[in-house]
């Protein structure tokens, strides 16, 4: 019985609250992409039971409802007439879904956005500072040697210059020109600033600037003008190494005067205006407004920490702390706290906390990169956790427990309790600048270190595993096929595409021709997702890669497949062959079945096909080929 469409459009609308509640709707090949304003609203159990609804999940603060290949143009038409809408694409329904998320979702989101591009330098950098670090601590006369300068080097130059590769990073998400990000990166280091992470270091001022007492020397652009007592337009010449925050509202600036420039200047004009333009007012405000907040801030927190860590509910909260004042690039600034600790009373208790802290981003990053499925997370999550045990943290917050930020709030936890725990036994270290194993070095106490360690690492890895879950939808209604017959099995080594470190392998035997080159303009043109074709030389059809049937064509010539982290495979024998009403065609597969990578899936007559006349090119598109950043076409 055929589909009423406008019926099945009816009920969805229905069940998810009406028109008002609907904020942007599209649709890709197989799936209704719906962005919801209140999703209380929703009947999700009401919405599984609609007629030609064949499953339904929430990826990206989208709901989408998977009706079809062909099906889901026709319900989505009797959609927006019901509705009154006009038709979006899915990149609107992206940007809706973004601009409907809550605030700190977005921020965190962007975050993402800025260091996903950037994790390798930051993942290998910290990997490596770790390592030499250590056995810097471990081998006498190690640190003074040729060999640890040359690592050294190496390993520090990605954080040491992190402003600069955040930078670069940030104008490409804000939409601003790269190099002019880079120069506001490399401005906020400048060599003539003094080092950031020196500040509160009397010897390197005084070398430095020739000044006095540790205080850090100003450019005064407008004289000795003072209103409430501070000098008008005066710089503090202090640089930004470590930080993150201020450099990305710096070329988030940046990208926004850039655009208003490009929009108000006049042609001829905006090569030599805009870019001068842009970098002086954004180094203005950079210097005067945003630095001079951050600045006040790390006060704030410096002289908080120092009170805070006094007392064991004090330390608890700095543990909680600590990872948002890494996020902030405040952290480098606590060398001053332990170096004062230590030429008091001669015991660092601030290294506990931090080594809690950091311990715990470890077991969270542990956490994910042994649970995620997904090969790119795994990747990632397993050596930026290993840097984190090392007590470099920023590969596993920026990189993955900020980014799924369950993790970061589960380390947090860990951290509250592993910083308590060592403030109760009062255990502490005789240096300073190092946590997580290469503390064992400084500790006082290294049976109870152990146990801290153990502590916080274990209770964020615990939570993390137990409350964190992979976004890895499946469309109900799955069936396993069991199909244990050899010949019926055939994965073609040939890897035709690859998303998210997921391989789809080429589905039959024949030569590969460019999606362009497909005789059918919708499928030529991209519009229903991007891939290949193959002019088969085989007539049978196998699948690419583990994965569930999402959609078999009434006219049994197309067959829809969803994979691992969402990925939508639409396989198309020949072009215009729903004419043929099945003829030629024999698909072993029914929607829901799940199947195994190389399981055949459907025989077609390459006889018939040409009778019929038409061009028997075998079309193999990712439909949401958009939703993965590193989607690539290898063939």
């Amino acid at each position: 019985m055929a589909l009423d469409y406008r019926k099945c459009a009816q009920e969805i609308l229905d069940h998810i609250g009406g028109s008002e509640n609907i904020t942007s709707a599209a649709h890709c090949a197989t799936r209704l992409r719906l962005v919801i304003a209140d999703n209380s609203k929703v009947d999700k159990a009401a919405l599984e039971e609609v007629d030609g609804v064949k499953g339904m999940f929430e990826s990206n603060g989208q709901l989408q409802l998977i009706i079809g290949t062909g099906t889901v143009n026709k319900v989505y038409d009797e959609f927006l007439a019901i509705t009154g809408r006009t038709e979006e694409s899915k990149a609107d329904v992206k940007a809706a879904a973004v601009a409907h998320a809550p605030l700190w979702r977005r921020a965190i989101k962007t975050l993402g956005d800025v260091f996903v591009p950037i994790l390798p330098a930051i993942v290998a950098s910290g990997l490596l500072m770790g390592v030499v670090e250590a056995l810097g601590k471990a081998i006498p006369g190690f640190s003074q040697s040729d060999w640890y300068g040359f690592l050294d080097m190496i390993a520090n130059t990605a954080l040491a210059y992190l402003p600069i590769i955040v930078a670069v990073s940030a104008a490409r998400v804000f939409g601003g020109n790269i190099f002019l990000g880079a120069v506001i990166g490399i401005v906020m280091i400048h060599s003539s600033l003094l080092n950031g992470w020196n500040v509160g270091s009397p010897e390197d001022i005084n070398s430095f600037f020739g000044v006095t007492d540790g205080v850090i020397p100003i450019w005064k652009l407008f004289g000795n003008i003072k209103i409430f007592g501070y000098t008008l337009l005066s710089i503090r010449r202090s640089g930004y190494q470590g930080h993150v925050i201020p450099v990305i509202i710096a070329v988030f600036l940046m990208s926004r005067i850039e655009k208003w420039f490009h929009k108000h200047i006049p042609e001829m004009l905006d090569l030599f205006v805009t870019p001068l333009c842009t970098v002086l007012i954004t180094a203005l405000l950079t210097f005067t407004i945003i630095g001079p907040i951050f600045a006040q801030l790390e006060s704030w927190v410096l002289t908080g920490a120092e009170w805070m860590v006094k007392n064991p509910i004090g330390a608890a909260a700095m543990g909680a702390l600590y990872p948002w004042t890494v996020v902030m690039g405040l952290h480098h600034m606590y060398n001053i706290i332990e170096a004062g600790m230590l030429s008091s009373v001669g015991l660092n208790t601030w290294m506990p906390i931090a080594s809690a802290a950091n311990f715990a981003q470890f077991g969270a990053c542990l956490a994910v990169g042994l649970k995620a499925t997904n090969h790119k997370t795994k990747a990632v999550a397993v050596p930026s956790s290993l840097s984190a045990a090392l007590g470099i943290t920023e590969p596993a917050i920026f990189g993955v427990n900020m980014r799924f930020f369950k993790p970061f709030i589960c380390a947090m936890v860990g951290g509250i309790i592993g910083s308590l725990f060592g403030a109760v036994t009062n255990i502490g270290a005789t240096a300073y600048g190092v946590t997580g194993i290469p503390g064992y070095l400084t500790i006082n106490n290294p049976l109870v270190y152990t146990i801290e360690l153990a502590v916080s690492g274990g209770i964020a890895f615990a939570l993390t595993w137990t409350l964190w879950k992979e976004e890895n939808p499946q469309p109900k209604g799955k069936t396993v096929v069991e199909d244990t017959n050899p010949a019926d099995f055939k994965l073609d080594p040939k890897v035709i595409m690859t998303a998210n470190g997921n391989e789809i392998h080429q589905p039959v035997e024949g030569k590969i021709i460019s999606r362009e080159q497909i005789p059918d303009e919708t499928f030529a043109s991209g519009v229903l997702g991007d891939g290949i074709a193959v002019e088969p030389t085989a007539e049978t059809v196998y699948a690419p890669f583990d994965g569930t049937i999402s959609t078999v064509a009434e006219s049994r010539h197309a067959i829809g497949i969803t994979g691992k982290d969402g990925m939508e495979l639409l396989i198309h024998v020949g072009v215009d062959t729903v004419a043929m009403n099945g003829d030629g065609f024999e698909p072993f597969v029914r929607e829901g079945d799940e199947v195994k990578a190389g399981q055949k899936m459907l025989s077609f007559s390459k006889e018939k096909i040409a009778a019929a006349g038409h061009p028997d090119c075998v079309v193999v598109l990712l439909t949401n080929a958009e939703d993965f950043d590193d989607f690539k076409v290898n063939a």
